[in-house]
């Protein structure tokens, strides 16, 4: 994983409520346990017309959308059964950030497990980014604080584990191997 301590970027605007992870890598790309290619299959039932051409009306396919890297995304995004591969076909469709008023708890933890911030804010405030698309946002994963272009600021909150991970851009095995030489030493110590 890449460290992430500021993301600054456009949003992209998906409003649609429940968006399940059917939804996001449909169940017949889960083939895979490669995170390469994922991305060209994110939302594919949205994106693609039947005969595999890019629907030209699907928010993401719009020239608009090009090089957005923050998904503003309707209430409960990520529902459904877990599947770690919503969160790669993501990253590897270029996103950065999911924001939403809910986001799925298995979701969200997988997400963040693989360096994609996944950010609740307030109702109000998740309105006001629905009402703007495009908007270029700062996201401070240090200080837990998007600035909005105006300068104004909406704060969130993240796992105290998760934003250490993101920051040093590390997994959880990664995590455990930083502490292998202290982990042997308490080992050796306590084998006696």
């Amino acid at each position: 994983m890449n460290p992430i301590r500021h993301l600054h970027a456009r949003t992209v605007v998906l409003a649609h409520e429940n968006i399940d992870t059917d939804r996001i890598i449909p169940a017949r790309f889960l083939t895979t346990t490669s995170r390469a290619g994922l991305g060209q299959h994110a939302f594919q039932d949205w994106r693609y017309r039947g005969d595999g051409t890019p629907d030209p009306e699907f928010v993401l396919n719009r020239p608009e959308a090009s090089g957005a890297s923050i998904l503003v995304a309707g209430r409960n995004f990520g529902c459904g059964s877990s599947r770690e591969h919503a969160p790669w076909a993501l990253l590897d469709a270029g996103l950065r950030a999911v924001i939403s008023s809910e986001i799925a708890d298995i979701f969200r933890s997988n997400a963040l497990k693989n360096g994609l911030l996944a950010i609740t804010v307030d109702a109000a405030e998740h309105r006001y980014l629905l009402r703007h698309p495009g908007l270029e946002l700062g996201i401070d994963v240090v200080t837990g604080h998007i600035t909005l272009p105006d300068g104004g600021r909406f704060a969130f909150t993240l796992d105290a584990f998760a934003r250490h991970c993101l920051i040093e851009g590390i997994d959880q095995l990664g995590f455990l191997l930083r502490a292998d030489a202290a982990i042997r030493h308490y080992e050796e110590q306590h084998a006696a």
